[in-house]
This record gives structure tokens, sequence and C-alpha cells, in this order.
């Protein structure tokens, strides 16, 4: 059904020898490439939607689920063991009709509302600032707050960072300490406004150009928080969106500016994430490559009206999309998470360790029960998925030099991009080496060579790894919680040419070497 492609990349050199005796050569460039991969990379997105919150992260202090002051206990040390470095919240397209009053003071006076974005659920405002940055805080996350444009005011947005942030006598850092808070939390990251262009206003780029401008004006620093103020950018295709952000707000106090980029099919008909064939496992992997052709388009537009790299790209909702599980909510989306679902995962790790020029940040949709979420709960039980553990496996990866790499591999030819094989990524940080490699081929193990320019780069391999299945299509449910789970792996041995690997069909393998 798919015919194979060789691409041979042309900065590696080497003989049809060693190319004849493995499926995939890679070869890492040890001497380095002093770019640092932020640890924002591995983001997450947690929004008022579905389950993520309420049964999620939160299941308040009187409740029967095992809780830290209020916060599910499991999913709480999920988190702590993944290192979530940054998390995003109120939303998406909740952020543009929330009102973040709302959600503050005691919890059984609060206001509670329909959640007419998500399903029409009751939204009762138990979880708001206080209970998001606790967390943060608790956890060691830097919070990234979604402002209000949509429905909102700039007196309102103002007023918000004042509550959070100022250490001055003033009526809404007073708010803040009648509500139980005396010292200011540290809020960086803050974005004016979510997708302007759709549910957060129908904008044109050129109106909500000139909307930032006044909002970010009254966005005031307070003590010593500084401010990093993201503008809402792009959805997938729409350079031209970036073009105006670009020309019209380049210098006028936007720090990032925010893409968003869903692995969808169809918008109409977008697949069941489990149950699917061969065809439609290549036509996913093929979609999630097909950011890395997206990320350069927009990259190049803000290096003609940036050059200094004044301004940081911001991929801050990205992910799996497919239809909700039967029986579930529509406006909840729920979707179970495959061992197809990691090697999306995976496969845009390495494309974004490329351009971190640009690219700062990154938060995956979204942590808990919702589309390509890390975690799942019921009333009583949570599962890690399959994307957890690329998470955890990666994040090795976080603050560490990038290793340029390249790889001569057979590609699998779809109706998209064309599917590399095997596909690596390399980092080093405190004297150790971590080399990610992805096997994508349906059901073929694949014999990799790795190499490195230095013949002495490396001594001794510490330890391996493996995530992989019987098939593709496996995943962890709640009376199976681990059919996909790391394992130590053995499948390798050190060479004078390197280190010859056999990675087993659909599957990730971290290495750590020094």
């Amino acid at each position: 059904m798919f015919k194979r492609v060789i691409s041979i990349a042309s900065a590696l050199v080497i003989s049809m020898s060693l190319l004849n005796a493995q499926d995939a050569i890679v070869r890492i460039h040890d001497a380095g490439t002093g770019e640092i991969i932020p640890a924002d990379i591995y983001g997450q997105f947690s929004e008022h939607l579905g389950r993520c919150i309420y049964g999620g992260l939160w299941v308040g202090k009187d409740s029967s689920v095992p809780n830290v002051e209020g916060y599910r206990k499991d999913v709480f040390d999920a988190l702590k063991a993944l290192k979530v470095p940054v998390m995003r919240w109120p939303g998406g397209c909740f952020a543009d009709d929330y009102h973040w009053m709302d959600g503050i003071g005691p919890q059984e006076k609060r206001a509670y509302i329909s959640n007419n974005n998500w399903g029409g659920t009751l939204e009762d405002n138990s979880f708001g600032t206080h209970e998001f940055l606790n967390l943060c805080e608790m956890l060691d996350i830097e919070p990234y707050i979604s402002g209000n444009v949509g429905s909102g005011t700039v007196k309102e947005m103002a007023e918000w960072v004042e509550y959070m942030t100022s250490d001055a006598k003033s009526t809404m850092a007073d708010l803040r300490r009648a509500n139980g808070r005396e010292e200011p939390w540290k809020v960086k990251f803050f974005g004016i406004g979510n997708e302007a262009w759709g549910c957060g206003g129908s904008m044109t780029p050129e109106y909500y150009s000139d909307l930032f401008r006044q909002y970010q004006t009254y966005l005031r620093n307070f003590g010593s928080n500084r401010l990093y103020k993201i503008a809402s950018g792009a959805s997938d295709y729409d350079y031209n969106w970036t073009e105006v952000l670009m020309k019209n707000l380049t210098g006028k106090g936007m720090k990032g500016i925010s893409l968003h980029y869903y692995t969808v099919i169809s918008w109409g008909r977008k697949g069941a994430a489990t149950g699917f064939d061969e065809a439609g496992y290549y036509r996913i992997l093929s979609k999630a490559i097909e950011i890395e052709p997206v990320l350069a388009k927009h990259i190049e537009i803000m290096d003609k009206y940036d050059p200094r790299g004044n301004v940081d790209l911001l991929l801050d909702e990205w992910g799996t999309w497919y239809d909700v599980e039967p029986g579930t909510n529509p406006g909840h989306l729920y979707q179970q998470n495959t061992m197809r679902d990691a090697i999306v995962a995976a496969l845009n790790f390495d494309i974004f360790h490329k351009y971190t020029r640009r690219l700062k940040m990154a938060n995956i949709a979204q942590v808990v029960n919702v589309l390509q979420a890390m975690i799942l709960t019921n009333d009583t039980q949570m599962v890690l998925t399959p994307t957890y553990h690329v998470f955890e496996m990666y994040n090795v990866h976080q603050d560490a030099e990038y290793l340029a790499s390249d790889c001569i591999t057979n590609k699998i030819k779809t109706d998209r991009e064309l599917v590399p094989e095997v596909d690596v990524t390399a980092s080093r940080k405190d004297g150790k080496t971590h080399i990610s490699l992805v096997n994508t081929h349906y059901d073929e193990a694949k014999t990799v060579l790795v190499s490195f320019d230095n013949a002495k780069a490396i001594s001794k391999i510490n330890s391996a790894r493996v995530l992989t299945s019987a098939k593709p299509g496996d995943y962890n449910d709640f009376d199976k919680p681990e059919v996909v789970a790391p394992k130590a792996f053995k499948n390798y041995k050190k060479t004078s040419a390197g280190i010859e690997i056999t990675l087993p069909p659909c599957s990730i393998v971290a290495i750590e070497a020094e």
C-alpha cells in the first residue's frame, strides 16, 4: 500500500557498505550547537473544558477522592513526576468568556454559569485564580494566564494583573489579601486574548493589533514581577495573521506570538482515536510532521520584521484531535490515547528542538481528560497515557544543549508528507548525552547505527528504555492501565562504529550515555 522512498541527508557522507548493513544511519554532531532546548517546550494546557479541571485536576477539599488541598492526589503526584515547566489556563475558548472575579472569594459564594463553549455544563468557579496559582506554586510550574479580550474589558484585565502580582497598598492587592493570600504571586506569561480570529472575538488581524496595543498599555509590572505579554497568533496556515501582527506589533509590547496547530485530518470527520488501520496510522503521522513547514514559514515571516529575534513564537496549543469516545459528551473532547499518539508526540518534539531559535514554548492540549491528554481519570481511578510516557522519557532534553544530527532512513509515502521510518533527537547536559530514537514503522523492526563525529564522544551507556506495544492501536485504560509503559531496553551494543540498535516496530527508545 505504501511506497518507500529513500532520503539521503546531503551533509552525511557514509560508505554504502554501512548503509546496506543497517535500515538507518544516524550521525550525531557531538561538538554541539550552543542552542539550549527551552524546558517550556514541554508545557501543558489546562482549560475549563469537560473533565480537565473538575474531576481531573480538582476535586475539592471535602471530596472522598484522596486529595492534596483539593487537588486530586494521583494526578498531582503524576504531574510532579512529569516535571511540568509551564501550564496555560483558563483557556482556550473559555478564556474569553471567563471573568476572573467570579472565581475568587469563598467558594460557596462564587458565581456559577453555563460553560457555553464546551457542552453547556455547569461551571461553579470553585477552581479559580488562587487554586490555579497555588497549584503551580506547589508543583514548581510557571503559570501562563490567558486574559479575556473577547468579552472582557481593559480595566478587568488590568485589575487581574494587579490582584495577582501587586505588593502595594491598593484595592485589588488588599482584596487578594482578604481572600487569604498575603504575598503576590509571580506571574510571567500573560496572553492577551485567545484565538482572536475565532472564538476569541472573530476579529481581523488589523483590529486585533489595535486592541493588543491598547490592552498591553495597561498591563503593568508591579514590584519585581515582569510580564511577558503574548499576542493571540495564527491558526495553522494563516500566514497573513502573523504577517500583520509582526508588522504592527513588533516593538509595541509584544514579547511572544502564539500559534495553534492540531493534528486533525478533517474537522468534519476527525476519525476515531482507536481501531484505526495502517492507512489511518500513517495519515495521522504525516499530518503531525506537516507542522515543520508551518513552523518554518511563520518563523520566516517573523525574521522579516524582527531580524534580531526579540519576539518569540509560542505553540501554545498542539496535539491530536479525534472524534470523542462513544457515549461521552461531544463538548467534552474526551478521547483515548494510543501508541500512535506517543509516536506523534515524539516526532513533534524532534521537530520542535530544531526551531528553538524562535520557538520558546509549546503547550500540548490538554493535561487531563481532554484531547491528547497526559492523564485520564474516572471517579476513583487514574491512568497514564502513552503520551505521558513520551513526555517523561523526553524530559531529559529540558534545558539541555541541542546536538544536531543527520539521519539516513527510508520514508513512507502517504497522501501528505513523507514519514521517516526512523527519527532522532539528541542533547547533552551535565556531561550526559541523551538520544531519543523513533521507529515509526507500523509493523517492522529497524536496525540503526548511531555514530558520532568524535569516535570518543561517549565511553559507556548508562541506561536504555523502550516504549512500545504489540500493536500501534494499543492504549491504557482503567482495567488495563499498563498496556503501554516504558520498559528496560537491551537490544543494543556499543561497537567501534558507534551504537548498534534494533528498534521494535512502532517504538520509542531513550538512551543515556556519557
